[in-house]
């Protein structure tokens, strides 16, 4: 049986329903469903479990699995209560690591490029301590990010033997697609503002406020989640190996192109209107996010990541614009 924590969110119920496709239903979701519909996310796939967050340590009791996902997290960047985000993102990951570690489980964990912070110190994923230390992250959700990928490579560099057989943390850049609904003002713009497109509205995007950066051309390093699951498939599948790895295309692209891909997508003119960016961010806003992807290939993934315009094409025409927007 594979244990995918977080199962039910967006990266969580992709995994989840390529598993199904390939097959696997041995399949035990840890989430919280609440009431807002998360659970749409998982009403086609087939499930052995559904464990409860406040049960999993006590599900975990004598049981044996072929591997960990540990995908669950509070996993907005606004949020402000550090005491539940180090107890979710943090001590829970603790737990998860030393529980794989005494049994022998391949532990495959969600980082974040979040912990990249500003980027001033550029976005490579050396598997380092002293690689690691030189990153501050801007927010909460970063830190505690970071903070577990410290103890992470902190045992791996002193050779400690509390470690899985296998560990990768992934740090997640911009994915988008198909089951971020629930997210609210943490989902990707395309799904924030396809109904607005739809309908013939323009779409706004911000000035920019940097010499040289044209309106509307920062950039941000956008991945399909179907190719970020491949890496996570790829990884339970190759359990040799270990490390800390970017998951993005290492092609950053700008938000114009992200919104005149959908008006294609839509078969339509891009109609975009700029506007000023809120004084208060302009100074800590990123022009760019762009993955090194150097450390995953040099592991031995070598598949090719999905262009921007096929993968906008393939979210539209198959999810936002059918009634039925689930995977």
């Amino acid at each position: 049986m594979l244990l995918i924590t977080g199962g039910a969110g967006f990266i969580g119920s992709n995994v989840v329903a390529s598993l199904n496709e390939a097959g696997r239903a041995d399949i035990a979701v840890n989430d919280s469903l609440g009431s807002d519909g998360k659970w749409r996310n998982l009403g086609s796939r087939q499930l052995a479990d559904v464990v409860p967050p406040a049960e999993l340590m006590r599900w975990l009791d004598g049981r044996k699995l072929d591997a960990v996902v540990h995908l669950g997290a509070i996993s907005s960047t606004t949020a402000n209560d550090a005491d539940a985000v180090v107890e979710s993102n943090f001590r829970l990951s603790l737990r998860l690591l030393d529980w794989c570690a005494a049994r022998r489980t391949p532990f495959i964990y969600a980082s974040s490029a979040a912990t990249y912070g500003d980027g001033s110190f550029g976005f490579s994923d050396e598997c380092s301590l002293a690689a690691l230390k030189r990153l501050k992250p801007m927010n909460l959700y970063g830190w505690s990010k970071h903070l577990f990928d410290l103890a992470v490579l902190d045992r791996a560099a002193r050779g400690d033997k509390n470690l899985p057989p296998q560990w990768a943390g992934l740090k997640f850049f911009n994915v988008y697609g198909p089951n971020e609904y629930h997210k609210g003002e943490m989902m990707s713009l395309l799904a924030k503002r396809f109904d607005e497109a739809k309908a013939g509205k323009p779409l706004r995007l911000f000035k920019s406020h940097r010499p040289g950066i044209a309106d509307g051309e920062q950039k941000r390093d956008f991945i399909y989640v179907d190719d970020a699951v491949a890496v996570v498939r790829w990884l339970i599948d190759t359990p040799a190996v270990s490390g800390l790895f970017n998951v993005g295309t290492g092609a950053a692209r700008s938000f114009r192109d992200l919104i005149a891909a959908m008006f294609a997508a839509l078969g339509r003119a891009p109609a975009i209107d700029y506007v000023d960016m809120p004084a208060a961010i302009r100074d800590s806003y990123q022009y760019i996010t762009q993955a090194e992807t150097e450390n995953l290939r040099r592991a031995g993934y070598n598949a090719d990541f999905t262009p921007l315009e096929d993968a906008v094409r393939r979210y539209v025409t198959l999810y936002l614009d059918r009634p039925d927007r689930y995977r």
